[in-house]
């Protein structure tokens, strides 16, 4: 039987194991040493030394990372709906109102043009998400902001170690957000990473994950309990060790599948843009769902589509969005598929890959 390829493969090793062992032994489980040196690590490693939160979960990190700046009720924050939900999730858990705007059909990013036609007097800030691992064009939507006045938030879940002209994502707006769950390109288990502007912000996080409390039982501000603790600190600090090699298996895996796919619309990558391949995602324009069936039943290849309903159509946030039309972002959601690029694959996994596609594509034209 033909082995399987999976779409993600969550890579933890008996370094992992060690360190959640030695935290064990040690009695300090909670938020603690092991949490403090993961920021500092992380924020030297990613963010050229700004201040690091580390919170419990992507999402609570976007939530805090929201708050934490200022963003409230009556507020906008301008969202792509061509993303996980999680992103318009935590504009509206602070009681301000998502606003859609349509993706660029390349990168699959925030079109700036979109942007701009959707501020209003409301708007407070706009939140582009760095998806599949390639940057957002934060050059263009910085300047729509500085013109405006407004603020700049980065969702940079999938984006560990992308970045534009060098400059590494989640520096540019007043704070990003990086996720640590199994399948992102380095993990602690679970949790999320809050790059913060300055020192305001920073303080403004760290009192809103724990209660609202800097010293134990004077609590400043209502807060949550979204503090991560040292067993996932302790994984997430081995696997700092070993992200940057898991990146560059990355990119060398997805320039295999550029050189090799054809018959299907392959990732393009800007100029100056450092794409980190969370996700390899082609276009498929006829029977998309048809193409991922058979890539799975006859040639036992994964593949995952990253979205197949737009956020302002899901039930949950269609409410923000009647009648809104996004024709770029229907597009997406109709025809993207994400292909296995993860460290784990051998040659001849990525030369199966390449002959199941064409051979799919091949037989759909």
């Amino acid at each position: 039987m033909t082995e399987f390829i999976p779409a993600a493969k969550p890579l933890i090793g008996e370094e992992e194991r060690d360190a959640v062992d030695r935290v064990l032994r040690s009695g300090m489980v909670a938020q603690g040493p092991e949490v403090a040196a993961f920021e500092q690590e992380f924020s030297a490693h990613f963010v050229d030394g700004r201040p690091v939160v580390a919170v419990n979960s992507g999402t609570s990190g976007l939530h805090l990372g929201l708050l934490a700046a200022g963003v409230g009720v009556g507020d906008e924050v301008i969202v792509p709906s061509f993303t996980f939900a999680a992103t318009a999730n935590s504009v509206a858990l602070t009681g301000a109102t998502p606003v859609f705007a349509d993706i660029d059909p390349v990168t699959f990013t925030l079109d700036p043009a979109a942007v701009s036609a959707a501020i209003t007097e409301r708007t407070k800030g706009i939140m582009p998400v760095h998806l599949y691992g390639h940057p957002a064009r934060m050059h263009a939507l910085a300047e729509i902001a500085d013109d405006r006045g407004l603020a700049l938030f980065e969702d940079a879940a999938q984006a560990h170690g992308a970045a534009i002209d060098g400059r590494p994502v989640g520096t540019f707006g007043a704070f990003g957000m990086f996720s640590l769950y199994p399948t992102k390109n380095m993990t602690s288990g679970e949790g999320g990473m809050i790059s913060a502007a300055d020192d305001v912000i920073a303080r403004n996080a760290r009192l809103l994950r724990n209660q609202g409390m800097e010293r134990q039982y004077e609590n400043e501000v209502i807060g949550f309990n979204a503090r991560m603790t040292d067993i996932h600190a302790a994984i997430g600090r081995v696997q700092l060790t070993k992200v940057d090699a898991w990146t560059e298996a990355r990119r060398r895996n997805a320039a295999f599948l550029d050189a090799h796919l054809t018959g299907v619309v392959t990732p393009v990558v800007d100029e100056g843009a450092r794409h980190v391949y969370h996700q390899y995602t082609i276009r498929v324009p006829e029977d998309r769902d048809g193409f991922v069936r058979a890539l799975k039943d006859e040639h036992s290849i994964g593949s995952g589509v990253y979205y197949p309903i737009p956020n302002h159509r899901l039930p949950s946030l269609a409410r923000f969005a009647p009648g809104l039309d996004l024709p770029v972002t229907e597009s997406a959601a109709r025809e993207v598929v994400s292909l296995p690029v993860h460290p784990s694959l051998s040659e001849g996994d990525l030369e199966r890959i390449a002959v199941a596609v064409n051979a799919l594509a091949g037989a759909g034209s």
